[in-house]
């Protein structure tokens, strides 16, 4: 089952490559100006056409993220890790997923407020979703390429945090291009960290999401068999 490390790989490379894609094509329509300053990811896919291939960019990544954060909620319970943390993770995972829908869906030219929710969603949840499995990296089942992928984790992590803070730093002192940088390499960061997951997912043996354990109970009652408690 080593072919689920593809699925975060995957992930990390349509993303990267389908984000560079749509700031071709707004440089080349002249939707943005370069010249004038470096535009932020979202002004790139705000204008037709770019901003349906955009859209559908953010929800395919949406699907893929979220796939990958079940995926690696349900292996660290495998490991016994069924803790607060884990929960709280694959809460935080399933948020940051939606705010990643909602940037591509809700464009900053048409909703500006729903467009800039999202954004705090995928960026600022999503950052403390990956800071959780920088712990869990460590309190899970140990794994032969721990050694370097946790201090990688952390590492980018860390990148992460900088890149945020200095964002949004820029941004409200009217340093448009240099926050905009900021997002792009955030972004970038982003995706590296998800395809770090791939070195996790190729231990995985077996997938077998469970809901719910199910418990089965008969009693005979007058010569007739009832089951109850069926999940």
């Amino acid at each position: 089952m080593w072919l689920w490390a593809l699925l975060p790989i995957c992930l990390a490379v349509f993303g990267t490559v389908g984000i560079w894609v749509v700031f071709g094509i707004a440089v080349s329509n002249e939707t943005v100006n370069i010249t004038d300053r470096f535009p932020y990811i979202s002004e790139c896919g705000t204008y037709n056409p770019q901003s349906c291939i955009f859209a559908q960019i953010c929800n395919v990544c949406a699907v893929l993220a979220l796939w990958v954060v079940v995926i690696r909620f349900q292996q660290v319970r495998d490991y016994g890790q069924n803790s607060k943390v884990n929960i709280a993770s694959i809460v935080l995972g399933f948020i940051s997923c939606v705010g990643i829908s909602i940037i591509g869906n809700f464009q900053q030219s048409v909703v500006m407020g729903i467009h800039l929710l999202g954004a705090f969603l995928a960026f600022f949840v999503g950052l403390a979703y990956f800071w959780l499995q920088v712990w869990l990296c460590y309190k899970a089942h140990p794994f032969k390429d721990r050694h370097w992928v946790g201090p990688l984790r952390a590492t980018f992590c860390s990148i992460c945090t900088v890149l945020v803070i200095t964002m949004a730093i820029l941004h409200n002192t009217g340093y448009k291009s240099g926050a905009a940088i900021c997002e792009w390499a955030l972004v970038m960061s982003f995706f590296v960290l998800f395809g770090l997951f791939g070195s996790e997912f190729r231990h995985i043996d077996f997938h077998q999401l469970t809901v719910q354990k199910q418990r089965l109970k008969t009693q005979s009652t007058n010569g007739v068999v009832r089951m109850s408690d069926v999940s």
